[in-house]
């Protein structure tokens, strides 16, 4: 009988990306071998109300990290409006569509990478989906402790951000939203806008 042990430094795996749609910008799929597995990258958004940093974990969820990257370093993010905030019960700005709506996406989804551990805490960088499996380029970003929000809404944690990050998406939900969304929240009153994104 094999057991398990954590992935060497280096160590690399394979995913699978699928075309599907139209990408809401061009953007090429991300390369589906040779995806690395261990440590943490970090990006810095530069938003509306200020720096938003994100430290991603290769180690829980390489696929996911690496599409992020891959859309990032393309630019995908930039100049982006997040089109959802939820500021009741759980606590969610998502951003990455740069069509602004909430429906907009690479082209592209993938798997979720997910154990039945996750906890939606403040600081939590997640993926969000429209079912299982059906990860895109949108993810969103816990500020407060999302009450209702639990292992069960089977979204993939891939990284945190720092204190001083949480402060500044809190900043913008102070601002409200319009309640325009079907299943909750709607259009931030704030622009919370991606100005930029950079591999730090």
């Amino acid at each position: 009988m094999q057991s398990s042990s954590p992935a060497p430094s280096g160590a690399t795996t394979t995913c699978e990306f699928v075309e599907t749609g139209t990408a809401a910008r061009p953007v090429r799929l991300p390369s589906p071998t040779g995806v690395e597995t261990s440590g943490t990258v970090t990006y810095l958004l530069e938003m509306t109300n200020g720096p938003v940093r994100l430290t991603l974990d290769r180690v829980k969820a390489p696929c996911t990290v690496h599409s992020f990257e891959s859309l990032a370093d393309q630019g995908f993010f930039t100049r982006t409006r997040c089109p959802r905030l939820v500021d009741k019960t759980i606590f969610i700005l998502q951003c990455g569509d740069p069509t602004g709506t909430g429906t907009g996406g690479p082209g592209y989804t993938f798997a979720d990478e997910t154990d039945g551990t996750e906890s939606y805490v403040s600081g939590v960088v997640a993926m969000a989906s429209s079912g299982p499996n059906t990860n895109g380029s949108q993810f969103f970003l816990v500020w407060d402790d999302s009450s209702s929000l639990d292992e069960t809404a089977g979204a993939t944690i891939f990284g945190r951000m720092d204190a001083t990050s949480r402060d500044v998406v809190a900043s913008m939900a102070e601002e409200g939203q319009d309640g325009s969304h079907p299943r909750g929240g709607g259009k931030p009153n704030n622009p919370s806008e991606i100005l930029s994104v950079v591999r730090e």
